[in-house]
């Protein structure tokens, strides 16, 4: 098979991610998040190593969502019925996206703290 060029491949990856917004509660509350510290990171002017932590445990939290999403996807396809091995692996996977976000919790407090209580 052919690969696409490489506008039609991030055509593609644009799709999945407004697929995204459009279908998954999760996700949208997690840009929401992601748009709470983009205006954080402004009016408390963060520093740029400040900055890129925050970028960087936010977008890992969306990322996270989606191979959240794309492995319930195929777990739905291959086992449409209830199946308790699928559920399991869907509990696993659920479970790296609460990892993340934990983690990101952590980061923003760390990073918030210094800003807003000196």
């Amino acid at each position: 098979m052919r690969k696409p060029p490489i506008h039609k491949s991030f055509l593609n990856a644009f799709r999945g991610i407004f697929f995204m917004l459009r279908s998954e509660r999760n996700f949208q509350l997690e840009v929401l998040a992601l748009l709470i510290n983009i205006f954080l990171i402004f009016y408390l002017k963060l520093s740029i190593f400040d900055t890129i932590l925050i970028l960087f445990v936010c977008f890992g939290v969306l990322a996270a969502e989606i191979f959240n999403t794309a492995i319930e996807k195929i777990c739905d396809i291959i086992q449409p019925e209830f199946d308790k091995r699928i559920g399991f692996i869907k509990d696993i996977s659920a479970g790296a996206v609460t990892l993340m976000a934990v983690l990101s919790v952590i980061v923003g407090i760390s990073v918030y703290w210094k800003y807003i209580f000196n």
